[in-house]
């Protein structure tokens, strides 16, 4: 018997987890000393006791039968929703957002649990459809995705909510969704966020404005705009299904559609984002635009990151960090410590580790003969990749700067908590891919 509990652990896969939050919480510690050598805060503490709060979870959810979680889907997304709204209504504001909860001097991010809930919950919903009508199927998928994504929007907290959507469209896509669904989403995603945004850069960022953007700032221009393309999309769509058009009409009516909705939902989309909070997003494209404003954290992050060269400055060496220069340093940009103090090599083991990790939840999905499992899998494949594919091209200058930390290794218990639980339950259906019969 205790035989059978010791193999459901992949001690392999515990290690690199262990390593990581070692490291995170040696680079925390790093990162509250000052320039006389005192440590100013006591965060790498809490952290350690969220580790183990965190590794207590992990080996549990391990232990307890993935399978078992189906019937409650529902109950948990439910809560997520509740939890959500409560939260915007009554949550502490903090860095420009009602995203956290608070009991006292304990503080909880009901966004970063949720996105564990929230695979489950469509993972059981892709799993029972797969009877459904494929566009059926996919449009509850994405109201199941656009219900926290909107709640989530509203606090406004972009870096959260932008992690349901690449999740999202990876599941549908493991799924077996048809992928000019989800690539119409994508295309509706992108020209979204793109008129969002080109009105803050035209005004702040670019170099020589544009006379053409203004359409998308006044509101009688943007009217008629719409209108314009959406008379045209009917047209090629009518073409092409009563007329016998060729598909030239069929893709140009499924593009101005996109472009139509885009222009529509960049409305709302900007009246939620500020403009100092697009002004973020896109500072990266020219940071000396606003070098002591916007501009700064990506500035100082390069500074930092190329200040490591190779071999680093060695533990407790940094000068960014340790003269203050690092806005948020132990949470979204503990890389650039990690970077300054270790250099490039040890950016290369921080790379290593990770890709440890995504290959071994890579090799579950290809293998694991359960399809809730594979959902379940796929879903949390795509939340580790998307942190870290967006934090570490953040502080490089690379991606815009959007608050979404480095699972593992930044400073914060919310996201501590839900990444050890996601890879406890990776490990569950690790144990269990093959045998999908009976309950454990």
């Amino acid at each position: 018997m205790k035989n059978k509990i010791f193999a459901k652990f992949d001690y392999f896969l515990i290690l690199a987890v262990l390593s990581l939050v070692t490291i995170g919480i040696l680079f925390i510690y790093s990162s509250s000393i000052n320039s006389e050598g005192v440590s100013v805060t006591n965060e790498h503490i809490k952290q350690i006791v969220w580790a183990s709060i965190g590794l207590v979870l992990m080996v549990l959810i391990t232990l307890y039968d993935y399978r078992r979680l189906q019937s409650m889907t529902i109950y948990l997304y439910a809560f997520l929703i509740i939890l959500l709204i409560y939260t915007r209504l009554f949550g502490k504001y903090v860095n420009g957002a009602y995203s956290w909860i608070g009991f006292g001097n304990i503080g909880i991010q009901p966004s970063e649990f949720g996105k564990l809930f929230y695979v489950l919950y469509l993972a059981n919903f892709l799993y029972e459809s797969q009877d459904m009508p494929q566009l059926k199927r996919f449009i509850y998928a994405t109201l199941i995705m656009m219900l926290p994504f909107g709640l989530i929007m509203l606090q406004p907290d972009l870096g959260t909510a932008s992690v349901y959507i690449p999740t999202y469209l990876t599941m549908c896509f493991m799924a077996g969704i048809p992928v000019k669904y989800i690539g119409y989403v994508l295309l509706f995603g992108s020209l979204t966020i793109l008129n969002t945004v080109l009105p803050v850069w035209n005004a702040e960022i670019a170099a020589n404005p544009l006379a053409l953007i203004t359409i998308l700032t006044n509101i009688k221009l943007r009217t008629v705009l719409i209108i314009s393309v959406f008379l045209i999309t009917m047209i090629s769509y009518i073409l092409f299904k009563y007329f016998g058009g060729s598909k030239f009409f069929k893709h140009l009516a499924y593009t101005l559609s996109a472009f139509t909705l885009s222009l529509l939902f960049s409305i709302p989309a900007g009246k939620v984002l500020k403009d100092y909070q697009i002004k973020r997003l896109i500072i990266f494209m020219n940071p000396n635009k606003d070098p002591r404003g916007a501009g700064w954290n990506i500035i100082q992050s390069k500074v930092a990151i190329g200040a490591g060269g190779i071999f680093g400055q060695s533990y407790l060496h940094g000068t960014q960090s340790h003269y203050r220069f690092l806005p948020q340093q132990s949470t979204d940009f503990i890389f650039s410590i990690i970077s300054e103090e270790l250099g490039f090599l040890g950016g290369c083991l921080i790379f290593l580790i990770y890709t440890i990790i995504l290959l071994k939840i890579l090799y579950l999905i290809k293998t694991c003969a359960n399809s809730f499992g594979t959902y379940i899998a796929s879903g949390l494949f795509a939340i580790f990749l998307f942190h870290f594919f967006i934090n570490v091209g953040m502080v490089m200058g690379m991606m815009p700067i959007t608050g979404i930390p480095l699972l593992f290794l930044s400073y914060g218990g919310s996201s501590l908590l839900m990444a050890m639980s996601s890879i406890g339950l990776i490990m569950s259906i690790a144990y269990r891919k093959k045998n999908f019969n009976e309950l454990q």
